[in-house]
């Protein structure tokens, strides 16, 4: 009796997991990603509930908003942040997976203007970028934002932040910094090279060397403390593949070798 008592038991273990399993898998992975993301992320979503069926719930917005966001207590199952210090300040207070944790994108900063400008001005140290504002503002993201940080390195790198700091235009994110200059309301802003590719309205005026502001990198990693673990890494996974991979590049990312390569590693589930 005693040993049917325990078999029983077990037999009721394995149903509640596999019930478990099976609701984790029937709800959407909820994906937390930088705004700049938005468009590319949504077909790489689409592309993998054709392949799996698994639905996913995208949620956008500045890397730092949804950071806090998630040390707050929203719910998420993976984080894609537009630098990796947003990635770190959740890192360090044990709310993602240092594990599965890569590097996902690349991307480039660039310089635009509304697409019946004639402006000419090529990205070079101390260029006239006060003048050609000609008395307007120029949009850029915040300084909490990833997209904000990368262009004033970038404008100090060039000796030119000083001539322009009181001209600023600042947005919550580097897509309503976008829209600023897509609607006319500013003559210049800086944005990644895939929000200027995505917006008719605008076009590139010019592209900050690399060198002048820190690598632009998009990491992801699962979110700790969810019950969807296994559909987490999956989708990770996914993002590494060449399916999206080639969705990835198409809309202008750059692609790490580590992942564009053959032999891609996602840590195991915990």
């Amino acid at each position: 009796m005693i040993r049917l008592h325990f078999i029983c038991l077990f037999l009721m273990g394995c149903v509640a997991f596999g019930a478990g399993q099976s609701l984790a898998e029937g709800r959407p992975v909820r994906v937390f990603a930088a705004s700049s993301l938005q468009g590319t992320l949504d077909d790489v979503a689409a592309s993998y509930r054709s392949k799996t069926g698994q639905p996913v719930s995208l949620t956008f917005g500045a890397s730092s908003a949804l950071a806090r966001q998630i040390e707050n207590g929203a719910p998420a199952d993976i984080f894609i942040s537009a630098d990796r210090d947003w990635m770190d300040y959740l890192a360090d207070r044990g709310l993602i997976d240092p594990r599965q944790r890569i590097n996902l994108l690349g991307n480039r900063l660039v310089l635009i203007a509304p697409t019946g400008s004639r402006l000419v001005l090529p990205i070079r140290p101390r260029m006239d970028l006060a003048r050609a504002l000609g008395g307007g503002r120029l949009a850029l993201a915040g300084p909490d934002v990833p997209a904000g940080r990368y262009a004033q390195s970038a404008l100090t790198s060039l000796g030119v932040w000083e001539s322009v700091r009181g001209q600023l235009a600042p947005a919550d994110s580097v897509r309503a910094a976008l829209q600023f200059v897509a609607r006319g309301e500013a003559p210049l802003g800086i944005v990644y090279e895939t929000d200027a590719r995505q917006e008719p309205q605008v076009r590139t005026v010019g592209v900050f060397p690399e060198a002048t502001h820190p690598a632009i990198v998009y990491p992801a990693a699962p979110v700790t403390g969810g019950d969807q673990t296994i559909v987490s890494r999956r989708f990770l996974q996914f993002l590494a593949s060449p399916p999206a991979v080639k969705i990835f590049r198409e809309h202008g990312f750059s692609v790490p070798a580590r992942i564009s390569g053959d032999k891609v590693h996602v840590g195991k589930a915990g």
